[in-house]
C-alpha cells in the first residue's frame, strides 16, 4: 500500500484512531512508561542492505522508485505520534490503571507503517506488566501441533498474527512450530501447505514467503481523498492494478464499504491500457476485475453467506475458472475445516490467514483458564481533511466518524445483517474459559 501511496497520494495528509474493543483490559502506568520508550526507539529504525536485498529478490512486484525510497525512510514518532494516559485514579503510582489513546497525524506516505508495530507493542506492554500469569512454555509444540492439523487436513494457510501477538518472543516460537510441522508435512506428501507469514522480517529469519492481501485502509483512504463513495472500490482497484500488474497481488478485500457494493465495482471492466500487457494485446477482449483477480478475502459478516455470494456472483459473470478464497476473521481449527468444506463444496480454493489465534494463545499458569488477548485495532480516520471509515459486513465492525458511517450507507445503499458471531469483545474466548 505504501508503494501505491508514493505513486499516487505522495502528498496526501492523514490521522489514524486506536481503538480497544476489550476496554476492561487497560494499562498501568508502568506499562504505559515502557510503551512510550519502546514508540521513541521506533525513530531507529531502518531497513538494511540485506533486508533491501531480500526485498528486491523475493517482493519482486515492489518498484525501483519504492525500493530506493525505503532505503532511506525513518519513521517520526516524535512529531507524528501522541501517546495519552488517562488514569482511572490518579495516585501519581506505577500500578495506577487507566486507560490510553494513541493519535496519529502526517502524511500518508510517511505514517502508513505504524498500526503493526504499534498494535504488537501494546499487546506487549499489556503483558509484560499488566497481566503476567502465563508462560512460554509449550508455545512451538502448541504451534506445531496446530499447524500438523491444519496440513494433515489439506488447508493451505499462512501465519498472520503480528498485530495482536503477545510480544517478539512468542511470534518466533510459533513460527518455529509451524515451520517444523510443514517439514512434516513435505516428508509426509500431506496436501496442506504454509505459504507464509505476513511479517516480512519473519519471513526473512525463518525462510518463509511474505504474503498477505491489501488492507481496509487502501480503500478507505481512497475514499476519503475522493469523497467518492460510490465509485471508491473501483477507483482503489484500478490505481492498484494499475501499480502492480494484472494478477500480481490478486486477492481483493471485499467488506471496507459493505461486499454487495464491493462486487458492483468488482464486474466492471479494467480500463484500456492500464498495464503495459494490456497495451500490448490488440484485439483482446477486455477484461474485468473479478476475472483478473485470482480471489478475495473474507474478514466479516457471516462467511457461509459469503461463500454463496460469491458463487452467485462468478456464475452470474460467467466466470468459471477456480477462484480463491481468503478467510481471515478471528479463525481456529474448527472454523478453518467448517469453511474448507464450504468453499470446496462450491468449487473454490479456500487459504487461511489465521492469526492471533497462533500467536496469542495461552492460558493462565495458576488456574488453566484462558488468557484472553486484547482485540486492538487502529484505523486511517481522516485523508486529505475527510473523515475516513469503514462499514464492514457487520456492525461490530464498523469504524470512524458515526454520521460519516450512517451518510456512506445511505449513499451505498447498505442494508444491515445480523450475524450471530460478530461479538468484537468475545473473539478469541470468553474469560475464565478452559
Amino acid at each position: 500500500m505504501q508503494c501505491c501511496i508514493l505513486k499516487y497520494f505522495p502528498d496526501v495528509s492523514v490521522t489514524y484512531s486506536f481503538t480497544n474493543r476489550t476496554p476492561e483490559k487497560k494499562l498501568s502506568r508502568a506499562a504505559f512508561h515502557w510503551l512510550q520508550v519502546q514508540v521513541d526507539k521506533l525513530e531507529n529504525v531502518s531497513v538494511s542492505a540485506d533486508e533491501l536485498a531480500f526485498l528486491k529478490t523475493t517482493c519482486t512486484y515492489l518498484s525501483e522508485e519504492y525500493l530506493s525510497f525505503l532505503s532511506t525512510f525513518r519513521l517520526k514518532p516524535s512529531t507524528q505520534l501522541k501517546l495519552i494516559f488517562t488514569p482511572v485514579e490518579d495516585t501519581g503510582k506505577d500500578t495506577d490503571i487507566g486507560d490510553f489513546r494513541i493519535h496519529t497525524e502526517g502524511l500518508w506516505i510517511e505514517t502508513i507503517l505504524y498500526e503493526i508495530p504499534l498494535l504488537a507493542l501494546i499487546s506487549e506492554a499489556y503483558f509484560k506488566f499488566c497481566d503476567k500469569d502465563w508462560s512460554y512454555a509449550g508455545q512451538v509444540d502448541k504451534a506445531h501441533h496446530k499447524g500438523v492439523t491444519l496440513l494433515e487436513e489439506g488447508c493451505i494457510f499462512s501465519e498472520f498474527g503480528t498485530r495482536r501477538r503477545r510480544d517478539y518472543h512468542t511470534q518466533d516460537l510459533v513460527l518455529q512450530g509451524l515451520r517444523r510441522a510443514q517439514d512434516e508435512a513435505t516428508l509426509n506428501g500431506w496436501t496442506g501447505k504454509l505459504t507464509g507469514t505476513s511479517n516480512v522480517h519473519f519471513a526473512m529469519k525463518h525462510g518463509l514467503v511474505p504474503i498477505g492481501t491489501v488492507a481496509h485502509e487502501w480503500f478507505m483512504g481512497v475514499a476519503a481523498i475522493t469523497n467518492d463513495y460510490e465509485h471508491a472500490n473501483e477507483i482503489a482497484l484500478q490505481y492498484w492494478t494499475a501499480t502492480f500488474g494484472e494478477g500480481v497481488l490478486g486477492i481483493a478485500l471485499t467488506d471496507t464499504f459493505g461486499t454487495p457494493a464491493f462486487l458492483r465495482a468488482f464486474k466492471n471492466e479494467l480500463p484500456q491500457g492500464i498495464t503495459e500487457k494490456e497495451n500490448s494485446v490488440v484485439g483482446q477482449p477486455r477484461k474485468t476485475y473479478a476475472k483478473v483477480f485470482a480471489g478475495v478475502r473474507q474478514d466479516s459478516g457471516d462467511p457461509l453467506d459469503f461463500i454463496r455470494m460469491m458463487r452467485e456472483f462468478y456464475d452470474k459473470e460467467g466466470i468459471k475458472e477456480k477462484k480463491t478464497i481468503v478467510f481471515s476473521d478471528s479463525l481456529n481449527l474448527e472454523l478453518c475445516f467448517k469453511y474448507k468444506a464450504a468453499a470446496e463444496a462450491q468449487g473454490f480454493q479456500p487459504t487461511f490467514g489465521v492469526g492471533t489465534f497462533l500467536t496469542n494463545d495461552f492460558v493462565r499458569g495458576t488456574s488453566g483458564e484462558k488468557s484472553t488477548p486484547l482485540n486492538i485495532v487502529i484505523k486511517i480516520a481522516s485523508a486529505s481533511g475527510r473523515n475516513a471509515v469503514k462499514i464492514s459486513d457487520n456492525i461490530g465492525k464498523n469504524t470512524g466518524d458515526k454520521s460519516t458511517v450512517e451518510e456512506v450507507k445511505q449513499r451505498l445503499g447498505y442494508q444491515e445483517k445480523s450475524w450471530a458471531g460478530g461479538d468484537e469483545k468475545t473473539r478469541w474466548g470468553q474469560p475464565g474459559a478452559r
